[in-house]
């Protein structure tokens, strides 16, 4: 062992969830410790770490001196998005709280677009009844977010560990004690009486998706190893508008749903409308119906992609310049004002469950952000709820992580790294895309569910064998999620279960080490 700490709180991921908590926590007095797998004050020398970084849209709040808008009509349009499965009491403080965690993040120095009368400016997204998406830099939220968060972090009493990539959660006694982690001089240990895990989501299980190469589900293997309930893993969101770059592998860029809000149009190699009759708001439909839409039209057409007209998006380079620079930088360029797209993976729905309190089924183990799961999200994602989540969830986690410090925590022992099953990357992102993305067949999960069993045991001992079992556990969760599911809902389509059930119901699951067992369902 190399190094080893003690704080009150150890943040796993340094996203809009984990400096925020970070940032809450030390504000009350609490020592606190952040691991990230990226690479601290990079800068824009390397991809991000942190998947907030890339979110062009922005944040959905309700300002509440807006006469046309509320937190009711705001969990109106979440709950029709979530398909059923949105906790309406989960979620409506959580909608509810983000005006005044928007507030202390301008405190924290990120700045929004304003108009002449220095008035937020607002857009609209896909689900959404009303403008009420604010943004920064166009469609550069994400980037503004994260500096100012790293920023305020940077001058706080805080510590932050980079290229550290936990390998396990401690546990004493049956509650989480810390963690370990390999990092670039070896193995470490941080202790503390509690753990946040803020690692965010699982794009890498699948050869394209809009998330930086470190969202290989770590949070929630980690979880599972330590006996924490996942529920509604099911549940992927695809983008409907990734840029289509051919043969590409890994990150792409995403085309933000606002670039729809200010006018684009979807339409198909043949220019007709892609989502004309298929739901009432059209191109802003929530997005698994307009994800589903474009897929339909690739299959009518024969054609890899679909066409995302931005003609009649006023000054489009300069209200995107972030999609403008991802264009470019990917080889391409806006011809005749169209944008190739397809749908990529891109939010995970569902997660490691937890209360009101952000605290899940293990004592002393906290989650927050794309990670968790909150009821926010049911069977899919209302546009930009995420940075709303992850602002306030972080706000959460540090109130809960002050209430948990104090008694004394004995420290655990620290396993020796065994070596765990994890399937060759490549050939798990090509069955997953294959046979567990916007179509699945009791066929085709059953069929990767033996390609993850069968998985070889691997080291542990370097960051590509932590993130590949890491994957290996999340993609089997996510395989028995929607085994488990026969009907189509929201992100989650069966071919072999194509209506949707009249029963709303969601299931935990728990991992025993060898398999997933299933929590009783619990109706919505």
């Amino acid at each position: 062992m190399n190094q080893e700490t003690r704080v009150d709180v150890v943040v796993i991921g340094a996203g809009v969830a984990g400096l925020t908590a970070a940032l809450s926590a030390a504000a009350r007095g609490l020592s606190v410790t952040v691991l990230t797998k990226g690479r601290v004050g990079a800068g824009n020398e390397t991809e991000h770490a942190a998947s907030t970084h890339y979110a062009q849209g922005g944040i959905a709040v309700v300002d509440p001196d807006d006469p046309d808008d509320s937190v009711g009509l705001h969990l109106s349009d979440t709950l029709a998005a979530g398909a059923g499965l949105t906790d309406a009491t989960a979620a409506e403080p959580i909608l509810a709280g983000g005006w005044t965690a928007v507030g202390r993040l301008i405190e924290h120095g990120a700045r929004f677009d304003t108009d002449a009368d220095g008035r937020l400016l607002r857009t609209r997204e896909g689900g959404h009844t009303v403008r009420r998406i604010i943004h920064a830099g166009g469609d550069a939220t994400g980037a503004r977010v994260q500096a100012s968060l790293e920023a305020a972090v940077a001058a706080a009493p805080i510590r932050v560990v980079g290229e550290a990539c936990v390998t396990q959660i401690l546990l004493s006694g049956g509650r989480a004690a810390g963690v370990e982690y390999l990092g670039p001089d070896g193995r470490g240990v941080v202790r503390a009486p509690v753990t946040l895990l803020a690692a965010g989501g699982m794009g890498h299980l699948y050869s394209a998706t809009t998330n930086p190469r470190g969202s290989t589900g770590d949070g929630v293997a980690l979880a599972l190893r330590a006996g924490a309930h996942v529920a509604d893993l099911e549940f992927i969101q695809f983008h409907p508008t990734m840029l289509y770059v051919p043969g590409a592998r890994g990150r792409r860029t995403l085309v933000s749903e606002a670039v729809r809000g200010e006018g684009g149009v979807l339409v198909d190699a043949d220019g007709r409308s892609v989502t004309d009759g298929v739901h009432p708001l059209g191109d802003l439909a929530p997005r698994d119906v307009v994800a589903r839409a474009v897929t339909a039209a690739m299959h009518r057409t024969g054609r890899p992609h679909v066409w995302l007209d931005v003609a009649a998006v006023p000054a489009f380079t300069d209200r995107f310049p972030t999609v403008t620079a991802g264009v470019r930088a990917s080889g391409l360029e806006i011809v005749d004002g169209r944008l190739p797209v397809v749908p990529g993976a891109h939010y995970l729905c569902g997660g490691v469950v937890v209360d009101a309190d952000a605290r899940t089924g293990v004592p002393g183990l906290l989650a927050a952000g794309e990670v968790a799961r909150t009821g926010l999200h049911g069977a899919n994602r209302l546009a930009s709820n995420s940075l709303l989540e992850g602002l306030v969830g972080g706000r959460v986690a540090a109130r809960s992580a002050a209430a948990l410090v104090g008694g004394r925590v004995p420290d655990a022992d620290v396993p020796l790294l065994p070596a765990l099953p994890a399937r060759d990357r490549r050939a798990l992102q090509d069955a997953m895309s294959t046979s567990v993305a916007l179509d699945r067949t009791a066929e085709g999960l059953a069929g990767v569910e033996a390609l993850l069993v069968s998985a070889p045991a691997r080291s542990q001992g370097d960051r590509d064998g932590i993130e590949d079992a890491n994957l290996t556990l999340a993609a089997r969760a996510v395989v028995a999620a929607a085994g488990w599911r026969r009907e189509s809902r929201g992100c989650h389509h069966r071919t072999d279960f194509p209506a949707t059930a009249t029963s709303w119901a969601t299931c935990r699951f728990q991992f025993d080490g060898e398999g997933f067992g299933i929590v009783e369902p619990q109706p919505m």
